[in-house]
């Protein structure tokens, strides 16, 4: 199978980090392309530079549909421009974001989502709340760090996502910890190591689900929700 994973920023960095990352677990059957937007915002930290990023990642969904591929991930935490994704194509399309607070409500009765900005707090809790997972959200907690601090510096990410965490365990009951960014990727066995919660890694758990999709044949459904808009010319 032949899955496109989609980073919707321009970042280089952060593409070819979750590059390495997928490389090393995904399936011997799965042929993997890693891209990312040539124009838009270089990391996506808040609404704008969703909405500016979301016009070019469509673009890209929409040639990897043509080129032939069986799925995409938006390796997004945020899930930018996911539903007009689903409603574009017909090859299924999954969300980090989605797949992560669906898998983390599967896996524990209480779990924590880090996100890197603070002001991304409220961002989290509502994606919780629409995806109907926020009965099992224990809290959001942050790392108040940029995005690119989050990619630029692993030494500094690792130990505040250790730190973070601790408090997460010890005063929300977490027993489940998603990294509430692409970026993030690659840090699970150390904090499963150290505390000993299951820590859902976003872009890692979408290729699975992803994965298992095409090799069941699934996909959005088509005639209600996701059903393929009418052609218009877009000025």
């Amino acid at each position: 199978m032949k899955i496109c994973v989609i980073n919707p920023n321009t970042s280089r960095q952060m593409t070819d980090h979750i590059e390495r990352e997928l490389t090393k677990i995904q399936a011997a059957h799965t042929e993997l392309k890693v891209i990312c937007s040539e124009r838009g915002p270089e990391t996506l930290e808040c609404a704008v530079d969703e909405a500016y990023a979301i016009p070019e990642m469509l673009k890209l969904v929409k040639k990897a549909e043509e080129d032939g591929f069986d799925a995409v991930v938006i390796a997004c935490f945020s899930d930018p421009g996911l539903e007009a994704a689903k409603e574009l194509v017909h090859i299924p399309i999954i969300g980090i974001g989605e797949a992560s607070l669906h898998a983390a409500s599967m896996l524990g009765a209480r779990f924590t989502v880090i996100t890197p900005v603070k002001r991304r707090i409220p961002t989290r809790i509502h994606q919780a709340l629409h995806l109907l997972s926020h009965h099992s959200l224990a809290s959001v907690r942050s790392l108040d760090l940029s995005v690119k601090q989050t990619e630029s510096d692993p030494r500094l990410t690792q130990k505040t996502l250790l730190d973070v965490v601790a408090l997460a365990v010890a005063e929300d009951g977490a027993e489940v910890i998603v990294l509430g960014c692409a970026g993030m990727t690659g840090y699970t066995k150390e904090i499963e190591k150290k505390y000993g919660v299951v820590v859902v890694d976003p872009c890692a758990i979408a290729l699975k689900f992803t994965e298992s999709f095409v090799a069941l044949g699934l996909r959005q459904s088509k005639i209600g929700h996701f059903s393929t808009p009418p052609r218009k010319i877009y000025r």
